[in-house]
């Protein structure tokens, strides 16, 4: 199975490599890379006006952002990759990326067409990889995002964000929003600590991985995402009193879900209709009563229970200035 799996997505890097955009003609573009146009002035790349580059493969690959064990989310999304393939007539495979910068790689690749990039990686996917953001999580009250936490364990010997200096800080990667650009930014602004001269740092990969650190006491404190951390805990990862918040940011916007440009914007209609449509509860016909979908049995555990549409341009406004503030390029390397 792995081997078939293997050449399969060989087959389809192929297949992605032939569809790649030759560079854009001269035209309005702003950060995007330069295959890219934004004519509109929306921060996105725009669908190519020469169809013959539209993209329309019969099997769709998607990947949801790496912040746990991507072996954690095949089975979350199966329920929802199944009403996919109903609405949009192909066959969806769950693509589990290890990172963020490779998720960023195979859309950019034509490997990857439908996608949810984590806070920090939306930036950087819809500049270098042509990703087109149109929906997020909420509640059904419509509220939507997630905080920034510093946490540490309990008897750590820290009490207040100041008490890290001299000690060592987890991040998570160095394009999350929460585990790397967000609390350096803040660090600095309102604190006046900096890496390397004020603590040190150190990359878990993932914000799991930070969290369970400093529940074990591995890290003697992290920057994480609490939406990652209120799921952990309510499927008994952790305990609550495993670790301790020192700081909480601002409400920032969480993973954004979206597709590749280039797609023929039919097919982008109906992707967008299978957020929209997807219903949270199905029928359990033995039981004669409508049960959890996989992915509601997950998402519910932070709060979140429907899609709505977002803007790049408006919403991640926010993100956009903490990488202006950190100096971060979306020029793709």
């Amino acid at each position: 199975m792995k081997s078939l799996f293997k050449k399969f997505i060989l087959s389809t890097s192929l297949l992605g490599l032939l569809a790649l955009p030759a560079l854009a003609a001269e035209c309005p573009r702003g950060d995007l890379d330069e295959r890219y146009c934004d004519v509109n002035g929306d921060l996105v790349a725009d669908t190519p006006t020469d169809s013959s580059k539209w993209v329309d493969p019969d099997t769709l690959i998607f990947a949801y952002t790496p912040v746990e064990d991507p072996a954690v989310y095949r089975g979350v999304w199966a329920d929802f990759l199944v009403h996919m393939e109903k609405v949009t007539g192909k066959k969806v495979v769950f693509f589990p990326v290890q990172s963020n910068a490779a998720q960023i790689e195979a859309m950019r690749s034509g490997r990857l067409h439908v996608a949810g990039f984590n806070t920090g990686s939306n930036p950087l996917a819809v500049n270098c990889a042509g990703f087109e953001s149109f929906t997020i999580m909420a509640s059904l009250t419509g509220h939507f995002g997630y905080e920034m936490e510093i946490i540490t364990y309990p008897g750590s010997g820290i009490s207040k964000v100041e008490d890290i200096r001299g000690k060592t800080l987890a991040f998570t990667s160095p394009t999350s929003n929460s585990g790397k650009k967000a609390p350096s930014a803040i660090l600095k602004s309102k604190f006046d600590m900096i890496e390397g001269r004020d603590f040190e740092a150190v990359y878990s990969g993932k914000h799991d991985n930070s969290i369970l650190g400093v529940a074990h006491k591995d890290y003697v404190a992290a920057s994480i995402a609490n939406s990652v951390k209120s799921r952990m805990i309510k499927r008994g990862v952790i305990k609550a009193e495993d670790v301790i918040t020192i700081y909480k940011s601002q409400t920032f916007p969480t993973t954004g879900f979206g597709y590749a440009h280039n797609l023929n914007p039919a097919l982008k209609a109906k992707i967008q209709e299978t957020f929209f449509s997807f219903q949270w509860d199905k029928p359990d016909w033995a039981q004669k009563k409508m049960v959890p979908t996989s992915l509601k049995e997950e998402f519910s555990k932070s709060k979140e229970g429907q899609f709505i549409p977002i803007s790049y341009k408006t919403h991640w406004a926010v993100i956009r200035t903490i990488d202006e503030a950190n100096g971060v390029s979306y020029a793709c390397k």
